[in-house]
């Protein structure tokens, strides 16, 4: 049971004096610069990262 879904996240602050788990959460998600949008699978687990990051990223169905 394959889940399609996919939501894109666009980093939107940046990742300068945040704290440093934080920073990982974004380097988990595959965000890599400010304005840098990536398709990532709607999972519990990636929603758990977002919501840590949610004051950073965008968020698109």
């Amino acid at each position: 049971m394959a889940s399609n879904k996919k939501l894109k996240v666009t980093l939107v602050r940046s990742t300068n004096k945040c704290v440093a788990s934080h920073k990982a959460t974004i380097s988990g998600l595959g965000l890599r610069r400010m304005n840098h949008t990536v398709e990532v699978e709607d999972t519990p687990c990636t929603r758990g990262m977002i919501n840590k990051v949610y004051y950073m990223v965008k968020v698109q169905e």
